[in-house]
């Protein structure tokens, strides 16, 4: 068996390399022959060019909304994972319906109350005009496209006492009209009453320049069943995919997973209690069936960072975007018919990493808010 870095020469010799399945074989550099890339001067989703994002929350309530917004319409693709979601308008994401792309993102707390986040995203956007129109006309509004996900954070402790009116339409105003490239992790947004397991959750964010010049940017609100630690410790399973110490710099951990030892996981889970929400964004022009697959490949970003995952009880969701500000390198003949798919692979195995270290970075960030029974990952010993 050779070596991975010569797998290209290997196909190259299995299949032949003249013909039309050897010229369809004749793979571009790869991109892992010695040059890489590094993160984003911010380390954050905002380092893909065209995307802000705004924050809110209210520490009475334990709640908070994250709005991501691009600066026009961005094409985009989701993959639900979990065996609890909430969500609101992923249907019109789908490849065989009109509407493809959006106006903007949400992740909510709140449960059911935080898909009314997206009614004040949406009355923001079509107060200023944006949304989609398939025949512009005077004195007709635009419908802004806005899907959402929510996680459960209803039994934190807060005063969720709000009778028929929840803040989550309020915060989510107040969150995307202050939408910025910078914002803050941890403790802040849809993760300000989450919890990652047993450990205080948040939101976390990261990103990655390839050699290149491709941006990959990841998002999470991470309020996950699973566990982020492994068992006896405080190293994240993600630590293998750390760059420099954005979460610690433990490295990966020196704990051999066992049959059912969930270690730091939630116990006696409830139906809807948990879930992880999360967008992953790239400048590179996709197409929304190219994002679908950029989407399904982040969604290996949860398992490398959180265990279990996907289970009945998580509601975990996934949103790729495009904001299309440059196209996709050209790497080898135009003709090749795998020059395409190879960029989408790349994309989709950085999305994953990315969004693996963002759920360590935002449960590394988090604090407890005052009275909320919980630990952070700081108060673990070690």
């Amino acid at each position: 068996m050779p070596h991975p870095l010569d797998r290209r020469t290997f196909l190259q010799a299995a299949f032949g390399a003249t013909g039309a399945l050897g010229a369809a074989l004749a793979l571009p550099p790869c991109a892992c022959a010695g040059t890489f890339g590094a993160p984003g001067p911010r380390n954050l989703i905002t380092d893909v060019a065209g995307l802000r994002v705004g924050q809110a929350d209210d520490p009475r309530v334990r709640t908070g909304v994250t709005v991501i917004l691009p600066d026009g319409r961005a094409d985009a693709a989701v993959d639900v994972r979990g065996g609890g979601p909430g969500t609101r308008e992923t249907d019109a994401l789908s490849g065989w319906n009109l509407v493809r792309s959006v106006d903007a993102v949400v992740l909510s707390g709140g449960s059911v109350y935080g898909l009314g986040s997206a009614d004040g995203v949406a009355a923001w956007l079509g107060a200023h005009g944006r949304g989609f129109a398939l025949a512009p006309q005077p004195g007709v509004p635009p419908s802004p496209i806005v899907p959402t996900a929510i996680l459960f954070d209803l039994a934190n402790g807060g005063d969720k006492n709000w009778g028929e009116d929840p803040p989550y339409r309020a915060l989510a105003r107040r969150a995307v009209a202050t939408a910025a490239l910078s914002f803050g992790l941890g403790t802040a947004g849809a993760g300000f009453g989450a919890a990652a397991g047993a450990l205080k959750g948040g939101i976390g964010s990261a990103s990655y320049v390839t050699h290149d010049g491709m941006t990959v940017g990841a998002i999470v609100a991470c309020n996950a069943l699973g566990s982020v630690v492994a068992p006896g410790g405080r190293r994240f399973w993600a630590g293998a995919y750390e760059i420099g110490r954005e979460f610690g710099g433990l490295g990966p951990p020196d704990h051999r997973a066992t049959g059912e030892d969930w270690g730091l996981a939630k116990l006696n889970p409830e139906p809807r209690a948990n879930t992880t929400v999360a967008c992953v964004a790239t400048d590179v022009a996709l197409d929304p069936d190219e994002l679908k697959r950029v989407a399904m490949m982040a969604q290996d970003g949860l398992a490398r960072a959180i265990r279990p995952v996907h289970s009945p009880f998580d509601g975990d969701v996934v949103f790729a975007l495009s904001t299309a500000r440059r196209p996709a390198p050209v790497a080898g003949p135009a003709t090749n018919p795998l020059a395409r798919p190879l960029i989408v692979a790349r994309l989709g195995a950085l999305a994953a990493d990315t969004l693996a270290r963002a759920i360590a970075r935002g449960v590394y960030a988090a604090t407890v808010p005052p009275g909320m029974a919980i630990r952070s990952w700081s108060m673990l010993p070690g």
